[in-house]
């Protein structure tokens, strides 16, 4: 059963409520995933050619997350494209992504590639573990310099403490016309940050078993289903509004 915006609001504005009037219940950031660095890019660039092993054509990758912080348990999504520039065209037959250490298997893996109907499309790609990474294989994708090839994976961030440098793995690129590269230092960072009131509090209650759908408190509905509801009513009541009047 799917919770209305009303209900949904409410609940953040009760969660938020319980923080900010002490109730507040703690989430433990565990040993950081990675060490901190001086620098920590949002995404990274590598270049393979033009030479005789790539037929003249120059191979482009560029990797990058989509966000500069984040708190443990939200998610994070990593952006690949490999891209062209002259006359050529590849085939990539395989892709390789390694996440940050720590980090489990991909919650969604999309890819944006050329098709002969309909000409770039997304769709989404199983993941494949191979070692501390992800592997994604197909008898050959089509790139060429109008057409780049882009792999977008999401992972859920483990706990680590607020301020640390999270780095992902490198990438590896397979196919034909000279594209297969191996990228360790093509990566992303992002920085940990601490939850803000709601995430602290709703994560709690989930983790817990009382935040959810499924975890409910009793036939009556979960914590922060009854905290909302009770936000909810108030307001549809106009209680508020004579308060304030």
């Amino acid at each position: 059963m799917s919770r209305s915006p009303m209900r949904r609001t409410a609940a953040a504005v009760a969660a938020g409520a319980l923080v900010l009037g002490g109730a507040t219940v703690s989430v433990g950031l565990g040993t950081g995933v990675a060490s901190a660095q001086t620098a920590c890019a949002q995404s990274s660039h590598a270049e393979k050619g033009p030479n005789l092993e790539t037929w003249g054509v120059k191979h482009s990758y560029d990797r990058s997350v989509n966000v500069t912080e984040a708190a443990s348990g939200s998610q994070v999504t990593y952006k690949t494209i490999v891209s062209t520039s002259g006359i050529g065209n590849p085939y990539v037959n395989t892709l390789v992504d390694t996440p940050p250490a720590g980090f489990g298997a991909p919650v969604s893996a999309k890819l944006t590639v050329f098709h002969a109907i309909g000409g770039l499309k997304t769709v989404d790609v199983p993941a494949i573990p191979d070692g501390n990474s992800f592997k994604f294989t197909h008898t050959g994708w089509f790139v060429n310099s109008g057409n780049p090839l882009t792999l977008e994976t999401t992972y859920v961030v483990p706990s680590a403490a607020a301020g640390t440098a999270i780095t992902s793995g490198g990438f590896k690129v397979a196919g034909t016309v000279g594209v297969d590269n191996n990228m360790p230092n093509l990566t992303a960072c992002f920085t940990m940050r601490a939850p803000n009131p709601g995430e602290a509090t709703l994560g709690s209650l989930d983790s817990a078993g009382l935040g959810s759908e499924e975890g409910q408190l009793s036939s009556t509905g979960s914590v922060s289903d009854i905290l909302g509801d009770t936000i909810a009513n108030v307001i549809n009541s106009g209680a508020i509004e004579g308060l304030i009047s």
